[in-house]
């Protein structure tokens, strides 16, 4: 860490006083696809074990550029998925491309990295550093160039409302602060692959608002997959939702789609929006299958 400082200190001085954010799209208007479909990330037979415990199952999934809702109840296997695709934790099988190339050497992973967001579920940093510190470190251990750095920094504190805070120390902010600090370090270098954990934990109606609305804004040409509980989110501001449960993929569609499924369950009657009850019926006809499956082998 002490190299760090140093670094971000240049960075601080090299970044302009103020800089103005451009609007972004409306809340809820999701980016339509583009028409050819084009891979950033392929997984085939990702297979995730912890101990006994097999939190992924034989998966295969492709992800192109747009914001995709990875939902799932706990246990689903969301978040072995997510630290699969950051890096950070190594599959038990499988094979996984991230922007065509194969994530199975230290150089390829390093480059990865390069060109990666993430977000995880719980994130460290250090209470003293400031805003601007926390988030130009991680673009230091990025590789980005010193002379562009300063200004990616605060590009990327104003783009998640924490501008007027961008040298507050991290240890003064609330809560929701330091989730947005945490966006702002992941969308720092500008990723083609953006991933994100319960990004909106700890943000306040508002605050989930705006943050919808820079998902659809960085959708438009990065592949951001959020991983959340919040089936609204998912509903407002992707183009596509995969439902993982039990390791396995339980349902892959558009929200949309999803909705049309809720609208026919016959729980309706139980309230929610179409497409939280989407959600319920696929869960349930995937574990239906599932039960059904494993019966005609007994």
């Amino acid at each position: 860490m002490g190299r760090g400082r140093p670094v971000l200190r240049r960075a601080a001085r090299a970044a302009p006083s103020r800089l103005r954010l451009r609007p972004g799209p409306r809340p809820g208007l999701v980016p339509e696809p583009s028409g050819e479909f084009v891979s950033t990330i392929s997984v085939n037979g990702l297979t995730v074990r912890h101990r006994r415990t097999v939190a992924l199952d034989g998966v295969d999934l492709d992800f192109g550029p747009g914001v995709h809702g990875l939902l799932g109840p706990n246990g689903a296997g969301k978040t072995s998925l997510i630290r699969v695709l950051a890096t950070v934790a190594r599959p038990t099988g499988g094979r996984v491309e991230l922007l065509g190339h194969a994530l199975s050497g230290h150089r390829e992973l390093s480059a990865a990295r390069r060109r990666l967001g993430y977000l995880p579920q719980d994130f460290g940093y250090y209470p003293g550093f400031t805003v601007r510190e926390f988030v130009g470190y991680v673009a230091w251990l990025k590789a980005m160039p010193g002379d562009i750095a300063g200004a990616a920094v605060e590009r990327a504190v104003a783009r998640v409302g924490l501008a007027d805070r961008i040298d507050s120390k991290m240890r003064t902010l609330s809560g929701g602060m330091v989730r947005r600090a945490g966006i702002a370090q992941a969308i720092v270098n500008e990723p083609d692959v953006l991933l994100l954990d319960e990004p909106t934990a700890g943000l306040d109606p508002e605050q989930r608002v705006e943050f919808r609305s820079l998902l659809v804004e960085l959708g438009h040409r990065t592949t951001v997959i959020v991983s959340t509980h919040l089936v609204e989110d998912v509903a407002v501001a992707c183009t596509e939702v995969t439902l993982l449960a039990s390791g396995r993929v339980a349902y892959r569609g558009t929200p949309a789609s999803l909705a049309t499924l809720g609208e026919s369950d016959a729980g309706a009657d139980l309230g929610g929006n179409p497409v939280e009850r989407g959600y319920t019926a696929a869960l349930r006809g995937h574990r239906a299958a599932v039960a059904t499956t494993t019966g005609a082998r007994r």
